[in-house]
């Protein structure tokens, strides 16, 4: 159940340390359904906003105004300091957050996240009428390829045959590759989970070990027989690495 207030829209369960989860250019909120099922038992509140990535205008299309998106939604809750979660744009929004507003964060939590490396981020969606190359893109998102469900490639295929929506999704990926932060993690000192698959074909993984290298406060764990999307992919051992690191870090 999502929650509508003020411009908002979001879904919240459970109660204790908030842990914000921040999806990605082509991820739904029911990516992370693993994660809201199972922190909000362990004694954190989940909460996943919807991004405008869509519906802002195309000058605040771009990864520092989605920062501040989030900034002004932590604000708008009342949350003094968050745990902030993204996968690939949303890693990336999360990384640029915690370089502006460090003040607000207890942790990051990044996977698959974008900020050193970009290549899968559309320089090919305009390819639009072509619903074989859209499930091809779709599958190598994932080391399974049948975790690429018709539900998702549809969802895909509609988003890049939307004219409006295609010039956004080029839009944040030009501003993805412009907002760089190779310069800017070593300067950051908020400790960071960096979770990642060993078989991300979109960032591949010697962009995590860079992560690792460059941020001063990170720890970096990696789960075999995985693509872009770990959550989904591995959802139990994505838990279960996550919770072990917000224990041994006391978050």
């Amino acid at each position: 159940m999502l929650k509508k207030e003020s411009k908002y829209t979001y879904f919240e369960s459970g109660e204790g340390t908030p842990i914000i989860v921040l999806h990605g250019l082509m991820g739904g909120l029911s990516n992370f359904e693993a994660v809201a099922d199972f922190f909000p038992t362990k004694g954190y509140k989940v909460v996943i906003p919807e991004l405008p990535l869509y519906t802002q205008n195309i000058l605040k299309t771009n990864v520092k105004a989605f920062s501040k998106f989030v900034k002004d939604f932590i604000i708008y809750k009342g949350f003094e300091k968050v745990v902030l979660l993204g996968n690939s744009l949303g890693g990336h929004i999360a990384l640029y957050h915690a370089k502006m507003y460090p003040e607000l964060m207890k942790g990051l939590v990044i996977t698959g996240s974008s900020g050193l490396y970009e290549s899968g981020m559309g320089e090919s969606y305009p390819k639009r009428g072509d619903y074989e190359y859209i499930k091809k893109k779709s599958e190598d998102v994932f080391y399974d390829p049948k975790i690429a469900t018709k539900e998702i490639v549809d969802e895909v295929f509609a988003t890049v045959n939307d004219r409006i929506k295609l010039i956004k999704t080029l839009t944040i990926a030009k501003s993805a590759i412009r907002h760089n932060m190779a310069k800017d993690l070593p300067k950051m000192q908020t400790p960071t989970c960096i979770i990642w698959g060993k078989n991300d074909k979109v960032t591949p993984p010697e962009v995590a070990e860079e992560f690792d290298k460059l941020l001063p406060n990170s720890e970096l764990f990696w789960i075999d027989k995985c693509g872009h999307a770990a959550m989904m992919e591995h959802p139990e051992e994505f838990n279960r690495l996550l919770l072990h690191w917000l224990d041994k870090n006391n978050i």
